[in-house]
């Protein structure tokens, strides 16, 4: 389908309007028509790989994906189809839904679409298929899910079920127990980690914020839609600044091929009421991902989307990626539901955090460090607190942006690593905490050899500090920095410790290694050494004097005074006159500090 000419007077940055969004969804829908089975229960999407969870629970995957596509488009010709579908799948051709299967996640994505659509789809149907129907989807009730945002896909079937009065008992039940189950892994300022540990990433955005809020909403239940309303309105001020300025998502956790899924939550706020961003600029960002995505052959010749981030990735896919598993993107259609008078359709595009001012912004809970440029509009997160329980790259290094991926997945170097003795591990990462323009944290390498890191951040500048404790005195340690593609400049300068060629070694004691970084895409920056210095006093008081300002203080401070022992912390002041600088704790609670 061919979009609509550019509305450059109602959207000045990205051109695209609500038409655009239709027709997106139009195509997408058109595209997977041809590869459903003559029933219409199942959508067999092209491609050799198949997911962990077999064939026809990808075919189930490509029906649930796209028909929640069409329940926010509300084309009433593509839910026929479905409905259709849905008749046969309950008949016998769907697999049933049990403990920790691939169908639970699909039942929340179907019983999503039906409540959405419920007069446009559910109430044409024969009783018979309703019943059908509601006895498939029952068994999310009670199949037991992956302690993480799975949590919530029995909620949602619960929210549904519930509502069409389907063994009301036990759906509220099971929308009580799931939301109970979500509370353990809210950590505050509108955060959750996507199960135990400290997974952040953007499942808090299409998942743990989107189910409960469109759950209350829903529902019409004002308890529940005030309590997670506000973490969503508190959770957008911090997520609106993980998009660059043209567009793109921050490449960081997993899942990436769902691509501008990423506009959920965005979309969401403006539909509950619960943002802090203007009409204006929740457009923006919005239309900016989608854009981002279709420019960069996100969908191939057939128009179907690919297993990818641009085109296809298989760097950015899991073992339970199949064919249809990008179609989760369809939550990014979510702003459908607003109709085409509301102000966030009719408002003139307003810019995103990255292309106003120059920012480096504390995110406390993650214990991230946000660092964003107007000249490039470029944002970069740096990582001081989000783990996946193994080394994952999409979790575990040190920074992301919105311009690189992780570098080293399949051999070469680790991009944004210290590698100790050869060894680049990152686990077991401790949060020292984030202040202004700085955050820290601690993580295990191996056999207590402990690294503890620092980074300060003005403007596109880096300066980025590594105490390496426990290891044998001459263990070789490297730095590495960014893997910078076409058109963006990575940087990486030794400032103590290391050779011109980022290698060090370890002293009898804990050593201490410094370095400059940048990652910029202007075209004539200013030299770094112009911009910042540093210097180290004694063996771990870094002293960093950026060109303009006071200059800032931060000791490294060994446990008990024992220099070999391995918990580290990081102390941080202006100097000693106004010691110590106050810092934003993570998870709320006092930083690891001795001052």
């Amino acid at each position: 389908m061919r979009p609509p000419a550019d509305d450059r007077a109602l959207s000045p940055r990205t051109g695209l309007s609500r038409a655009h969004w239709e027709a997106a969804a139009d195509s997408l829908l058109a595209a997977v028509e041809p590869y459903a089975t003559p029933d219409r229960a199942l959508y067999f999407l092209p491609g050799e790989r198949e997911s962990w969870s077999g064939r026809l629970s990808d075919g189930l995957e490509g029906y649930a994906r796209t028909l929640l596509l069409a329940a926010f488009r509300r084309d009433e010709t593509a839910l026929g189809r479905y409905a259709e579908g849905l008749a046969a799948g309950t008949a016998g051709a769907w697999p049933r839904i049990e403990d920790r299967s691939q169908p639970l996640v699909e039942a929340a994505s179907i019983a999503l679409a039906l409540r959405l659509t419920r007069p446009l789809l559910w109430d044409r149907l024969d009783d018979a298929v309703r019943q059908r129907a509601a006895n498939w989807l029952g068994d999310a009730l009670t199949a037991e899910p992956w302690p993480c945002n799975w949590e919530l896909f029995p909620v949602t079937v619960g929210g549904f079920l519930a509502a069409i009065g389907h063994e009301p008992d036990a759906a509220r039940e099971a929308v009580d127990h799931g939301l109970q189950r979500i509370e353990q892994w809210y950590v505050g300022d509108g955060w959750y980690t996507d199960g135990d540990g400290r997974k952040f990433d953007y499942y808090n955005g299409w998942a743990m914020h989107l189910y409960p809020v469109l759950h209350a909403w829903l529902a019409d239940d004002p308890l529940l839609l005030d309590r997670y309303g506000r973490r969503l309105e508190t959770h957008l001020a911090d997520y609106a600044r993980l998009f660059g300025a043209d567009g793109a998502p921050m490449h960081q956790g997993r899942s990436l091929t769902y691509r501008f899924a990423t506009t959920a939550p965005l979309w969401l706020g403006a539909l509950t009421g619960r943002t802090p961003l203007t009409p204006g600029e929740t457009r923006r960002l919005a239309s900016g991902a989608l854009k981002y995505f279709l420019d960069r052959g996100a969908v191939d010749e057939r128009g179907l989307l690919t297993l990818g981030w641009h085109g296809p990735d298989e760097a950015v896919l899991q073992n339970y990626s199949g064919p249809a598993s990008p179609y989760w993107a369809s939550k990014g259609f979510l702003g459908l539901l607003l109709p085409p008078d509301h102000e966030v359709w009719t408002a003139a595009e307003e810019p995103g955090p990255a292309e106003r001012a120059d920012a480096v912004t504390p995110v406390a809970a993650p214990n991230w460090l946000l660092q964003s440029t107007r000249s490039d509009g470029l944002v970069r997160l740096h990582n001081h607190g989000s783990e996946d329980r193994r080394y994952d790259p999409y979790y575990t290094r040190l920074a992301y942006s919105t311009a690189t991926a992780p570098a080293g997945s399949h051999g070469g170097s680790p991009d944004n690593s210290v590698i100790v003795g050869g060894d680049a591990s990152r686990t077991d990462i401790v949060p020292l905490g984030v202040g202004d323009g700085w955050a820290a944290s601690r993580h295990t390498v191996r056999d207590g050899i402990t690294v503890t890191s620092l980074v300060v951040a003005e403007g596109a500048a880096e300066v980025r500090a590594h105490l390496v404790a426990g290891a044998a005195p001459g263990t070789p340690v490297r730095v590495t920095g960014w893997a910078a593609p076409q058109g963006v400049r990575a940087e990486l300068t030794p400032a103590v410790g290391l050779s011109a060629d980022l290698e060090g070694a370890t002293g009898e004691e804990a050593t201490l290694f410094v370095a400059l970084t940048r990652l910029t895409a202007e075209a004539e920056p200013p030299h770094l050494a112009d911009l910042v210095a540093v210097e180290v006093r004694g063996e771990h008081e870094l002293t960093v004097r950026w060109a303009e300002g006071p200059p800032e203080v931060f000791r490294f401070t060994a446990p008990d005074g024992r220099s070999t022992g391995p918990g580290w912390s990081v102390t941080a002041g202006p100097g000693p006159a106004g010691w110590p600088k106050s810092a934003r704790p993570a998870d709320g609670r006092a930083p690891e500090s001795h001052p």
